[in-house]
């Protein structure tokens, strides 16, 4: 028998669990009031001066506290689950939503008048000197009227911290921070002060040493509040816990881990530790089996259970880790996603399969734990025993979402395309979504920006327009098209000019990071800032990139091959029906004049029938009732004729069918924006990388665009990543996900996202096993880079919809990551609910 199943986790684990579900996230101050103070005392120093300094005080004044049950310590906020603010980045739209937050659509806070009075105060030395206001200040105004009509947008650290990295947990297992700090002090000695950049880089040592100082003051606050819990402690089980809590944060992460409870405590302070300098999301723990599965082997005194519970403990910290967003990003990251990917499997540096027990520990801490993070996300190849894949198959039916599947055979050879060496490639984890990057040694700038496909179609169909006004260049009306070529190549046009507009953004937000927030705690994880001197803003890291994410391809290709069948193929429509059809919205929206004709005696006709019902009326009365009997019969007669365009349309065959012809022009769409994309070079002297995942920006952006040629009616959601469009992959499993696998992932090196939902019935017992295992590898043999699933029915999430308090631990994959259910905004539920429900 395959089928294993899960064992329980211990009632610590539940109740740590229960704690999280119930509680309501706060917005707290603290780190907002201690930065500011920080920053005004130290005004004259260095910017990354001044950023060790702001460190050094918020890790030796930030609160601390320990919570019950917790064997593993530390804590960004007092409250559960909840945020601080950090105003070095923004804080215009925290202070709008004083009142609203609480309230609004997507993931609330609650934020109590006493902290906002303290926000308040520190926000007032802010205006003018943000990472935010700076890239504004960057921008050109045709690139923020690109971004306003909802183009592209760069909200993620354009409002934020820096994260998507995945930085040297391993490094410091071994050495602790004290071995940091003495590799930096070796460096500074190196140093030639003859050199012009010596004060620049002396300046970065020192604020390395001055952050890992405090560092190591924030872990021995903690050690003495266990030691002091301890003291008060009656029940002796818990004070022994608290003891030899006290003993681990003496020890970690000052100096390296001795036991595998002391490296799990060294992990999370990392965790922790760079969620407090910035806040960045997507601060993602990389290839946990990897770097601590020599720490358990080596642990003869640990039991296997207690190891167990351990891992769990870590996977439950990670979901007290939580973010706050604008009221509009809050909707494109709905489920307060914090992207924390934890990645296990794949193979070794030398090209080994790398699974081993922690792999499986690591799926049973997620069927343990059952709560949205760690993005949970497995690596596989030719080398992969199917245990491991079949075992993880087995997670996927609990219907958390997780293990996002990910394909070695296409990202190696995609990083070694972008300059990665094939050991550091073979070593690739997944940050955040599903981007793919060497760990520790890369500054990747994922999730730099949504770029919206969807609309940058829509503008080529009205020759640039969008919203009345002329943001894109002039490429001709497409009623002047006399082939697909002359689409093509407006379509182009377009996209060339958008993406240099996202390019200025991106670099824009990229320069304002380096000048104004570099971060030293950060950079001296990542290879190779300490050889060189930089911070990580600065092109510290070996690897650099930028990567923005489209979404809208399958809207797009499906929408080129309907005018492309309809229109050029067939004749069923012209392209001026179509054009008045996508501007009418098919007829759902108002018409503004009578477009009926109607001959002189019929119109001589209808006033004599008017003036025979009512022989009172005047001559201006008359006139209006002609004027609204037309203005009827024309919406009419144009509603009918819109509804036949929109039937032809949505009868053309869509991509997600195994259609050559449909799916290589989505294809060909992709791939303009992704060579376009490649075109460019950020600040720190890397490549841009085009991606083609959404999160849950395909609702909210699908707002932005209005009626499109493949049936879709204006603001409705787009596609989601790769993924057909919701309900037309109606040809089974496998022929959608070969029409996914013909668009061109090794180009989109910055990761694609592919969701598929399953009945469980259809994964149900050994068969279901068996053929869920096969669906995968055939998809990756056929070179698809990603595949995740939902194995939930419909009519479980209407139930969780009507009653959400009953569906608390309903876990759903949203896009490249996993939420409650009941949290997401309706909209976003709404879009979960339609996407195709497949069965074998």
């Amino acid at each position: 028998m395959l089928e294993k199943g899960f064992s329980s986790p211990t009632d610590r684990i539940l109740r740590l669990k229960n704690t999280l579900l119930q509680v309501k996230p706060y917005v707290e101050s603290e780190r907002a009031t201690l930065a500011t103070l920080a920053y005004q005392q130290y005004e004259h120093l260095p910017a990354i001066m001044r950023r060790a300094r702001v460190i050094e005080k918020i890790f030796h004044e930030l609160p601390i506290t320990i919570r019950a049950d917790e064997l593993i310590v530390g804590a960004v906020t007092i409250h559960p689950r909840s945020t601080e603010i950090c105003p070095e980045f923004s804080f215009e739209w925290v202070e709008k939503e004083f009142e609203t937050m609480e309230h609004r659509l997507a993931d609330p806070f609650i934020i109590e008048k006493e902290t906002a009075q303290a926000l308040s105060e520190a926000f007032k030395y802010w205006p003018g000197k943000t990472t935010s206001s700076l890239a504004a200040s960057y921008m050109s105004d045709a690139t923020k009227e690109s971004m306003a009509g909802g183009v592209f947008t760069v909200g993620n650290y354009f409002y934020g911290g820096v994260g998507h990295v995945s930085v040297d947990y391993g490094k410091v297992l071994k050495i602790g921070f004290r071995g940091i700090i003495a590799e930096v002090n070796e460096a500074l000695a190196k140093l030639d002060r003859s050199r012009p950049d010596y004060l620049k880089k002396e300046q970065f040592y020192q604020a390395v040493i001055i952050s890992y100082q405090a560092a190591i003051a924030f872990a021995h606050r903690y050690a003495q509040e266990a030691a002091r819990l301890a003291q008060a402690e009656n029940n002796p089980q818990r004070k022994r816990e608290l003891e030899q809590i006290a003993q681990n944060c003496r020890q970690v992460p000052e100096q390296g881990a001795t036991t595998f409870w002391q490296a799990c405590q060294t992990f999370w302070f990392i965790q922790s530790m760079l969620q407090i300098e910035s806040s960045g999301h997507s601060i993602s723990p990389g290839r946990f089996d990897q770097y601590m599965y020599p720490y358990l082997a080596a642990d003869s005194s640990i039991t296997p259970e207690f190891a167990q519970e351990l891992v769990d403990c870590c996977w439950i910290k990670l979901n007290d880790i939580n973010k706050t967003r604008d009221e509009v990003s809050a909707q494109a990251f709905a489920g307060y996603a914090v992207f924390q990917n934890l990645c296990v499997g794949g193979q070794t540096e030398e090209g080994r399969d790398a699974t081993n027990p922690l792999s499986y520990m690591c799926m049973e801490a997620t069927a343990h734990v059952r709560l949205p993070q760690p993005s949970f996300s497995i690596r596989v190849w030719q080398g992969t025993p199917d245990e491991f894949l079949f075992r993880a198959c087995e997670v996927v039916r609990l219907g958390l979402g997780v293990p996002a599947i990910y394909n070695d055979e296409v990202i190696i050879p995609a990083l070694q395309n972008r300059g990665v060496s094939l050991q550091d490639a073979r070593d690739y984890c997944i940050i955040g979504c599903v981007e793919p990057q060497a760990p520790h040694r890369t500054e990747g700038w994922h999730d730099a920006a949504f770029f919206n496909v969807a609309k940058v179609l829509e503008i080529t169909l009205n020759n640039g327009r969008a919203g009345g006004k002329q943001l894109g260049p002039i490429t001709g009306e497409m009623t002047s098209w006399r082939g697909m070529d002359d689409f093509y190549q407006a379509f182009q046009q377009q996209m060339t000019h958008f993406v240099h507009q996202l390019v200025e953004a991106c670099n824009s937000v990229d320069l304002a990071h380096g000048e104004r927030c570099p971060l030293p705690f950060l950079s001296a994880l990542v290879d190779d800032c300490i050889g060189r001197g930089k911070s990580l803003q600065e092109g510290g890291a070996i690897y650099n990139f930028t990567g923005p994410q489209a979404f809208g391809v399958a809207d797009t290709g499906d929408s080129v091959y309907a005018i492309q069948k309809q229109v050029f193929e067939e004749g069923k429509l012209t392209l001026a029906e179509l054009k008045s059809a996508l501007e009418t919205n098919f007829g759902h929206a108002a018409d503004s004049s009578p477009q009926a004709s109607l001959s002189e005696n019929d119109l001589c006709a209808m006033v004599q029938q008017i003036i025979d019902r009512d022989g009172s009326l005047d001559a201006a009365a008359i006139k209006e009732e002609v004027y609204r009997q037309l203005s009827s019969t024309a919406a009419s007669q144009g509603s009918q004729r819109f509804a036949e365009i929109r039937r032809i349309l949505e009868n053309t065959p869509c991509f997600g069918n195994d259609i050559d012809e449909v799916d290589l022009v989505a294809r060909r769409c992709a791939l303009i924006y992704c060579r376009e994309v490649e075109k460019y070079r950020n600040p720190r002297g890397g490549q841009f990388q085009a991606g083609i995942y959404p999160v849950s920006a395909n609702v909210l952006f699908g707002k932005d665009v209005g009626a499109l040629p493949d049936g879709r009616l204006a603001k409705a959601p787009l596609a989601d990543g790769v993924s057909p469009r919701q309900g037309k992959d109606g040809s089974g499993p496998t022929a959608a996900a070969s029409s996914v696998a013909k668009l061109d992932h090794f180009i989109a090196s910055n990761g694609t996202l592919y969701n598929q939902k399953f009945l469980p019935s259809a994964l149900a017992g050994e068969k279901g096993l068996r053929n869920f295992g096969s669906l995968v590898r055939n998809y990756f043999d056929k070179k698809g880079m990603h595949v995740q699933f939902n194995v939930v029915d419909r009519d479980t999430l209407l139930r969780a919809q009507k009653d959400p308090q009953q569906h608390q631990d309903l876990v759903v994959r949203v896009a490249g990551y996993s939420a409650q259910f009941v949290v997401l905004a309706k909209e976003v539920q709404d879009d979960i609910i339609s996407r195709t429900e497949q069965h074998f």
